[in-house]
């Protein structure tokens, strides 16, 4: 799977532990970036990695910060997006299979390498289960629905 990964300054280390674990699972990955623990701005890395999941460059993203709300509320921003902010496996299947979420973001300061790696897990190996769900997902695109 291509998957693409981002954060903040806050999240660098979690950003390189996650890029290594989906490395070794076999999985494509774009780190867009920082390189370091300089002071950035979590907007800019939001819709960065929003826009390569719009342009179909990704199948998947991950969304990191220190508390994983800023760059999920950012990467949201793009209606091709459906970003769920998860802390625990459950939500983060629960996030694929009814909503069709196609990032995750997670909080660096409130959630330790385990257990993102549990949901990044979670997150990857679960489908969309489509049916009464997918007149839901089609609603957040288009209201009209």
């Amino acid at each position: 799977m291509r998957i693409a990964i981002a954060s903040d300054h806050a999240a660098v280390d979690l950003k390189a532990e996650l890029r290594e674990w989906l490395i070794e699972q076999g999985h494509e990955v774009a780190d867009l970036g920082p390189d370091t623990a300089d002071s950035v701005d979590y907007p800019d890395y939001g819709y960065k990695l929003a826009s390569v999941i719009a342009d179909g460059t990704a199948e998947r993203g991950v969304a990191l910060c220190g508390s994983g709300i800023g760059i999920a509320i950012a990467c949201n921003r793009n209606p091709a997006v459906r970003c769920a902010q998860v802390s625990e496996p459950l939500s983060a299947h629960l996030a694929r299979s009814h909503n069709d979420a196609n990032v995750i973001a997670l909080g660096s300061r409130l959630i330790g390498t385990e257990m993102a790696i549990a949901c990044l897990d979670a997150f990857i190996s679960t489908e969309f289960l489509e049916g009464r769900h997918q007149r839901r997902v089609d609603k957040l695109s288009n209201p009209n629905c």
